[in-house]
C-alpha cells in the first residue's frame, strides 16, 4: 500500500462523513462509528452493531465510554466499540497513552454494567441502560468481551489482550490503515492468523502433498475440536468468507447437524471416524518440512473452511452450551495452500467435489449467485424514468469503490458517474436482504443483524422457487428501498432513545402486513421518494409501534426479544390502524398488473381490513369453504379458485398476501358457506362487507 492510496482513503473517509453530517447526526464521530460499523458489517468483519454513544463517571470519578457495542447470543460474545475520529489530513498517529484510555474507558463501561449501572441512568428506557440491564443479566454467562477501537487515525502498536476479572479481554484496533487495507482493497482474509503452537502448546504434526505443476500444496492433519471451537469463537463467520452454505443449525430432528451434534455428545471418541472433517484454504502457514512428507505445522494465515464450516459452528456450539466438553474430539483436515491455481475456482471446485452432506447448488454462493448477477445486470440496464440515472448494485463488496475510482482517471467520466449513480443509489446484498426481508414479514429476522439475516435470505432463496428477476421485480425492489430508507430516516429524526433500527423495521413490515404487501411501487420507483402523506402516517405510527414493541418485551431484554418471531407474532395484532384518507402510495388501482395514479379512494382502508381478515382464516378453512362452497352451489367455480389460491397463500404462511379483488369475494364465500352451517365461520356481515 502506498502513502498516496492511504492518503487518498483518508480523503474519501472524510467527505463521506461530511456528507453523513445532518440535523439527525449532527456529529463527526457518531457519523464515523455508524459508517465504519455497517461497512465492516458487509465485509464480515463484525455482526449486528449498533451505535450508542454513552459516557459518564463513576462514583470515584473514574469514566467510561463506549461509541457502539455487538452481542451475539448464540456465542455468548460481546463487542464494545470505542471510537477516535480526527478532522486532519494526512492521518496522525496516535499517541500510546490515548489508545490505551480508550480501552480502559471501554472496558470501565462493561464493569460498571455489572455493578448495576443500569440504576443509576436515566431516564431508563433509553439503548444504554437497556444495554447495560443486558450485561449485568447475562455477566456470568459471556464467554469474551472485545474491546474494538475504531479510527480514522494511524493506531502503533498495543497489548491484544488483557486480564481482567478473571478473564482475558480482547482488544482490537480497526485504523485507516487496516481499514484501507479491508474496504478500500477489499482484503478480508489477511487478518485471520491462528497460532496453533499457543493453542495447541506445540507445532501439529502434519503430512505434506505437494503437486508437480504447482497449483496448490496440500497437507493432511488432526485438530483437536477445542482448537477449531476456540478458532470459530474469535473470528466467527469471518471464517466461512468462501464457504458455499451458511450454518443451518442444530435443531430438528431432520437436521443436518443433528447427527453431528449427538456424535459429539454421545460418542466422542467416533468422531474422527463417523466426520468428514472439513477442507480449509490458507494464503500462508508456517510449516517445518521433514523426511517422507512429514511436517509440523506452527501457524495458519488467511484462514478460509471451504467445506466443514456446520462441522466446525456445530462444535463451538455444543462446547459453548457445555454439552461436551469436546476433549475427546479430534477433527480431520485437508488444508490447501493455493499457489498458480485461481482460489475462486479452487474454492469452487473443493465446494462441488468435497460436499457431500447435502446437496450444493450454484445457489449456495453469495456474490457469484446467479441470483446476484441477475440483479446487478437489471440495475445496470434499468434507467430511471428520466434516462439519466440509475441504481448501483454493489454484488461484489468494493464493486462501487472500484467503479468509483475507475471513473476519476477523466473529469467527465467521474461527474457521469456521480450524476448516474450517486452514493444514495448504492444497494449492497446486505441491503437487499433487509429490505426484502422486512416485507416479506420478517423483521424479526433483520434485528438479528446484517451478516446472521443474509444468511437466512441466502437459505430462503435456495428453500423456495426465486423469485422472478426482471425488470418490473428490480422497480418494486428499489420501491421497497426508497421506503425504508424514508422509515429510517424519519426515525432519526424523531430522536427515540432506543432501538430506532428496530423500530424502523417492524414499521416497514408493519405497512405490509396491514397493506397485504400491495402499494402504489410505480410511485415510488416514478418519484423516488414517499409522499409527505405517508412521512405522516409514519410519524403517527412510530410511537405506537415503540411502545407496543416494548410492552411485548415485558421483562425480558428489549434487544433479543425484538429478534424472536413470538415478538413479530404478537405485533401483528398490535400494529396501528390504517385511516382515511389514505397516503397516494396506498390508495391507487391496479391496471392489467401494473399501477397507475388514481384519486384518493381507489383503494380504502375497508379494503386493506378485508385482506387482513382474510390472512386470519387457516388453510384448512380456505380449502373447505372451496369444497363445500361449491359442492353445495354457494359459491361460483371462479370464487372456489380463489379460495383454493388463499389457501396455498395461508399454507406459505402467507409469504403472498391476498389482492383486493380477492378478499371480498373470498371473505362471501366464508359467509355463504358459514350461514349454511356447513363450516364454523367467524367471518360476520359486517367484516365481508
Amino acid at each position: 500500500m502506498t502513502d498516496e492510496a492511504l492518503q487518498q482513503f483518508a480523503e474519501e473517509l472524510l467527505r463521506d462523513v461530511d456528507e453523513g453530517l445532518s440535523s439527525d447526526i449532527p456529529f463527526s464521530q457518531e457519523v464515523f462509528t455508524r459508517m465504519i460499523q455497517e461497512r465492516l458489517e458487509e465485509a464480515g468483519h463484525l455482526e449486528g452493531t449498533f451505535d450508542l454513544y454513552q459516557e459518564g463517571r463513576l462514583r470515584n470519578g473514574a469514566a467510561y465510554r463506549i461509541d457502539g457495542y455487538s452481542f451475539d447470543e448464540e456465542r455468548m460474545h460481546l463487542d464494545l466499540f470505542t471510537t477516535i475520529f480526527q478532522a486532519d489530513l494526512p492521518p496522525e498517529k496516535l499517541p500510546a497513552a490515548d489508545v490505551s484510555k480508550a480501552f480502559e474507558r471501554a472496558l470501565r463501561f462493561a464493569g460498571a454494567c455489572m455493578d448495576g449501572l443500569a440504576s443509576q441512568l436515566e431516564p431508563s428506557n433509553t439503548d444504554a441502560s437497556d444495554l447495560a440491564r443486558l450485561i449485568e443479566a447475562k455477566a456470568s454467562e459471556i464467554n469474551s468481551i472485545r474491546i474494538v477501537l475504531l479510527s480514522n487515525a494511524v493506531v502503533g502498536k498495543f497489548a491484544a489482550s488483557t486480564d481482567w476479572r478473571g478473564r482475558t479481554i480482547d482488544q482490537e484496533a480497526y485504523d485507516v490503515v487496516r481499514l484501507q487495507r479491508i474496504l478500500g482493497e477489499g482484503q478480508t482474509r489477511a487478518d485471520i492468523s491462528v497460532d496453533l503452537v499457543a493453542l495447541t502448546g506445540s507445532p501439529v504434526p502434519s503430512l505434506h502433498a505437494p503437486t508437480q505443476d504447482g497449483e496448490y500444496d496440500a497437507y493432511l492433519t488432526v485438530l483437536p475440536a477445542d482448537v477449531l471451537s476456540k478458532v470459530y469463537e474469535r473470528y466467527g463467520v469471518r471464517l466461512l468468507e468462501l464457504n458455499v452454505r451458511a450454518f443451518l443449525g442444530l435443531q430438528g430432528r431432520k437436521s443436518v447437524n443433528a447427527e453431528l451434534r449427538r456424535t459429539i455428545v454421545e460418542h466422542p471418541s467416533m468422531f474422527l471416524a463417523f466426520n468428514n472433517g472439513i477442507v480449509a484454504t490458507v494464503d500462508d502457514l508456517d510449516v517445518s518440512e521433514a523426511e517422507h512428507g512429514a511436517c509440523e505445522i506452527r501457524s495458519l494465515q488467511g484462514l478460509q473452511i471451504v467445506n466443514g464450516g456446520q462441522t466446525t459452528a456445530s462444535l463451538h456450539r455444543t462446547a459453548r452450551r457445555k454439552e461436551s466438553t469436546l476433549a475427546n474430539v479430534a477433527v480431520p483436515v485437508k488444508i490447501i495452500k493455493v499457489g498458480g491455481a485461481d482460489l475462486g475456482e479452487m474454492v469452487a471446485s473443493i465446494s462441488r467435489a468435497a460436499n457431500r452432506q447435502n446437496t450444493v447448488q450454484l445457489a449456495d454462493f453469495s456474490a457469484n449467485d446467479p441470483f446476484h448477477q441477475q440483479v446487478e445486470t437489471l440495475a445496470n440496464n434499468t434507467w430511471l424514468d428520466d434516462g439519466r440515472g440509475r441504481w448501483f448494485y454493489e454484488r461484489a463488496r468494493g464493486s462501487y469503490l472500484a467503479a468509483e475510482q475507475k471513473a476519476a482517471y477523466r473529469k467527465t467520466e467521474q461527474q457521469t458517474f456521480k450524476t448516474q449513480t450517486p452514493k444514495n443509489r448504492r444497494l449492497s446484498k446486505l441491503d437487499l436482504a433487509r429490505y426484502l426481508s422486512a416485507w416479506s414479514g420478517l423483521p424479526h429476522r433483520v434485528c438479528l443483524g446484517g451478516q446472521k439475516n443474509f444468511q437466512h435470505f441466502m437459505q430462503r432463496l435456495k428453500d423456495e422457487p426465486p423469485p422472478p428477476t426482471d425488470t418490473a421485480w428490480f422497480k418494486k425492489l428499489v420501491a421497497i428501498a426508497i421506503l425504508y430508507r424514508a422509515v429510517e430516516k424519519k426515525i432519526r429524526s424523531m430522536k427515540f432513545p432506543a432501538y430506532g433500527a428496530q423500530i424502523t423495521t417492524y414499521i416497514v413490515a408493519g405497512l405490509s402486513h396491514r397493506t397485504g404487501g400491495r402499494i402504489d411501487f410505480g410511485r415510488l420507483w416514478s418519484r423516488q421518494q414517499v409522499s409527505v402523506e405517508l412521512e405522516r402516517l409514519v410519524e403517527a405510527w412510530a410511537p405506537q409501534i415503540d411502545v407496543a414493541m416494548r410492552r411485548s418485551a415485558g421483562q425480558r431484554n428489549p434487544s433479543e426479544w425484538y429478534k424472536k418471531e413470538d415478538c413479530w407474532k404478537e405485533m401483528q395484532t398490535a400494529l396501528p390502524s390504517l385511516a382515511d384518507p389514505l397516503p397516494p402510495e396506498l390508495s391507487y388501482s391496479e391496471s392489467n398488473g401494473g399501477t397507475v395514479l388514481a384519486p384518493i379512494g381507489a383503494h380504502s382502508v375497508a379494503d386493506y381490513e378485508r385482506i387482513e381478515r382474510c390472512m386470519k382464516v387457516g388453510s384448512a378453512q380456505w380449502l373447505e369453504v372451496a369444497e363445500k362452497g361449491q359442492k353445495n352451489g354457494l359459491i361460483h367455480y371462479k370464487v372456489a379458485g380463489i379460495c383454493r389460491t388463499l389457501a396455498s397463500y395461508a399454507a406459505g404462511g402467507w409469504e403472498r398476501k391476498p389482492s383486493v379483488k380477492q378478499a371480498k369475494p373470498a371473505l362471501d364465500a366464508v359467509l355463504a358457506v358459514g350461514r349454511a352451517g356447513l363450516i364454523q365461520s367467524t367471518v360476520t356481515d359486517e367484516a365481508a362487507s
